[in-house]
């Protein structure tokens, strides 16, 4: 075992963190499988917060226009009928001569970047913002969020699960796979000569500067693009700071790690130490329902508070906002990986609200969690673009690498601008690693930035003016490039 990182993303790091998990509860009881998988429904432009005390989702400043949710053909991955798409959400002009890709991190969906994207559009004349939700989103059924009961539909069993013993297909959705479907995106995105920016966050970071490496059949990925975009993640030990234990990605433990998904374990089960129910879409159903009722009934008294299982029970009763606040702030113990700073429950009471004190408020966390599509959960992580994510660390083209399919052979020769943003997360070492790429390749100018003051993943919903990502960045992205 080396020192490299766990896996990471929007949330990683969670295990270490939190009580034993309870077994058998909440959505581990799902129906059978064997039926088809689903696709994605047709989105709503925009969430409305509602309820007392709650403003709207697109705030003073942000953006107006639609924000369609589109598919995107690729090319063919193996999969059901109807996975051989990614979807795009689209923030911002059409006529936008600048595009910001930017890619979720691990079981990460578009809607992590609707606020963001909103925030930045607002602030960056020109740009447009597109969020990627990758094939796997094809997979997941979020009929329920649509009809009147989500949670007897999601809690009680009625919801399409996807089988893994159905699934031998997403044994081979790795990198190469992720990244092809990508370069459609990159392309579809640069088409009137528009310049493309590629991004994105936690292990979407890493995503990115991937394929800025990538050999795609001669091209070097970073001729695709006019810059770099990593927020809180990235490559040469980014990761290193959390103070994680090594991933398993010596040769011998990949080879084991490969075996297991040959033998059947094609999902990647991480979230289910959480202890929300045993299936790998467990745990993203309880937050997305979570965000759901703090959506649309903030003040109301949980309905989920009464069905958490025993070592999730709060001690007093709380209101929808409430719980989403339970479940997503820092202040509660869960590790900086998947928490904001938000605010606090209320001190007394028969039944404790919400109250917003931080820099992320509680209302625009449930505007992104709720959906129903997109949203910020994606349901059924590959174990293999695991596999390949934590090799890609190292960003080497190295024996392992090439063995994997991994095509790295063009880091050392980068040459568009880099900008970093760390967090508290990762104690510093975010800005170390990337200092560490520029110092190896041709990359002409580099924007490093830090706020301490922020978990992992308050940069995504931090209100725009307390968000340090949303300031810096902007002026990023106003900056000339080479290309």
């Amino acid at each position: 075992m080396t020192s490299r990182l766990p896996r990471r993303t929007v949330l990683c790091g969670m295990i270490g963190g939190l009580a034993p998990a309870a077994a058998g509860t909440g959505a581990g009881s799902a129906m059978a499988a064997e039926r088809a998988p689903g696709t994605i429904g047709k989105a709503t432009a925009q969430a409305t917060v509602r309820g007392k005390g709650q403003a709207t989702a697109r705030g003073k400043g942000q953006a107006a226009g639609p924000e369609p949710y589109v598919p995107v053909a690729v090319g063919a991955g193996g999969g059901p009928a109807g996975t051989d798409r990614v979807h795009v959400l689209k923030v911002g002009p059409d006529s936008a001569a600048t595009v910001l890709v930017l890619v979720p991190g691990m079981f990460g969906a578009a809607n992590d970047f609707r606020l963001l994207a909103r925030d930045l559009v607002a602030a960056v004349p020109g740009l447009q913002v597109w969020a990627l939700d990758r094939r796997q989103e094809n997979l997941v059924d979020r009929t329920g969020f649509t009809g009147p009961d989500p949670l007897t539909y999601y809690l009680d069993g009625h919801y399409r699960a996807q089988d893994p013993a159905a699934s031998p297909f997403a044994a081979h959705w790795g990198l190469p796979l992720a990244l092809a479907d990508l370069r459609t995106v990159v392309r579809s995105a640069a088409r009137g000569g528009r310049r493309v920016m590629l991004g994105g966050h936690s292990w979407g970071a890493t995503t990115a500067m991937a394929y800025a490496a990538w050999d795609f059949d001669g091209c070097p990925g970073y001729r695709d693009l006019a810059g770099l975009v990593a927020v809180d993640g990235g490559v040469l030990g980014a990761f290193h700071g959390t103070g994680e234990p090594p991933v398993q990605d010596s040769p011998d433990e990949i080879r084991d790690r490969l075996a297991a998904i040959d033998a059947g374990a094609v999902f990647d089960l991480t979230l289910s130490g959480v202890g929300l129910g045993s299936r790998a879409e467990s745990t993203q159903i309880w937050y997305q329902l979570a965000g759901h009722y703090a959506l649309h009934d903030p003040d109301g008294p949980s309905v989920l508070q009464p069905r958490l299982p025993e070592a999730r029970r709060l001690p007093y009763r709380v209101t929808n906002a409430g719980l989403l606040g339970f479940f997503v702030d820092t202040g509660f113990g869960w590790p900086n990986s998947i928490t904001v700073h938000s605010g606090h429950l209320a001190d007394s009471g028969d039944l404790r609200g919400w109250v917003d004190t931080g820099i992320t408020p509680m209302s625009r966390v449930a505007a992104s969690y709720a959906g129903p599509v997109p949203t910020v959960w994606e349901w059924y992580w590959p174990a293999r673009l695991s596999v390949d994510l934590d090799v890609t660390d190292a960003y080497t083209d190295s024996p392992l690498a090439r063995s994997l399919g991994l095509r790295l052979h063009h880091a050392d020769r980068l040459d568009v601008p880099l900008y970093a943003f760390g967090t508290s997360y990762a104690k510093g070492t975010i800005e170390e690693a990337a200092r560490t790429v520029v110092a190896d390749s041709r990359i002409p100018y580099a924007v490093y930035e830090t706020d301490t003051g922020m978990n992992h993943l308050d940069p995504l919903f931090a209100a725009p003016a307390r968000n340090t990502l949303t300031r810096t960045l902007s002026e990023f992205l106003r900056r000339p490039t080479a290309h």
